[in-house]
C-alpha cells in the first residue's frame, strides 16, 4: 500500500513539473482575442465564466456573469488625458505586465503569471462622457481565476488614487 502511494506521488509530481515546464515554454498563454478594443462605447463583454471583471458588465442584462464580473470604473480628477498617462506609468512599473497598445484614450496590456505563464488581457478606456476610466481584465484560459483579475484592478486602483 505504501509503495503504491509513493508511485502515485511520483506520477503526480511528474505531471506538476511537466505543467510548469509547459508554462515556461508558453503553452498556457492562450490566444489574444481578436475582438478587444472599444466598439460603440463598450469594451468587450465579460467572460461567460468566472474569470473576468468589467466596469461595463451591467450593460449586459442577460449576461450570466453580470453581477459577479462587475467592478467599479476608475475615477479621476482633472484631465482625462493626464489620467490615462498616469495609468500607463503605473502599468509600466507593474510586475509581469506589458503594455501592447497605448494612446490618449485606450490602453491594452497583457499580464502574465510567474510560474505557469497564464496570460490575462487588461483594457482601460477613457470614457470622458461619464468622467471615468472603464476597465476590463480577463483570463484567456480556464473558467475560474480565483479573484486574480479583481485583485489586479483593485491594486491598480489603489496606486492610481495615491498618485
Amino acid at each position: 500500500m505504501l509503495k503504491s502511494a509513493g508511485r502515485i506521488a511520483v506520477v503526480l509530481l511528474g505531471f506538476i513539473l511537466a505543467a510548469i515546464l509547459a508554462g515556461q515554454f508558453g503553452i498556457w498563454r492562450g490566444q489574444m482575442p481578436a475582438d478587444l478594443g472599444v466598439k460603440s462605447g463598450r469594451l468587450k463583454l465579460p467572460s461567460f465564466t468566472a474569470n473576468s471583471v468589467s466596469s461595463q458588465a451591467r450593460l449586459y442584462p442577460e449576461h450570466p456573469q453580470r453581477e459577479n464580473a462587475y467592478i467599479s470604473p476608475l475615477s479621476y480628477r482633472g484631465s482625462g488625458e493626464m489620467a490615462m498617462k498616469r495609468l500607463g506609468e503605473i502599468l509600466e512599473k507593474s510586475a509581469r505586465t506589458e503594455i501592447i497598445h497605448q494612446d490618449a484614450t485606450y490602453i491594452y496590456a497583457q499580464c502574465t503569471t510567474p510560474l505557469m505563464r497564464f496570460t490575462d488581457d487588461l483594457e482601460f478606456w477613457l470614457d470622458e462622457a461619464r468622467g471615468v476610466i472603464q476597465v476590463r481584465s480577463a483570463s484567456r484560459l480556464g473558467s475560474e481565476d480565483l479573484g486574480v483579475n479583481r485583485q489586479r484592478i483593485e491594486a491598480i486602483r489603489a496606486q492610481f488614487l495615491r498618485n
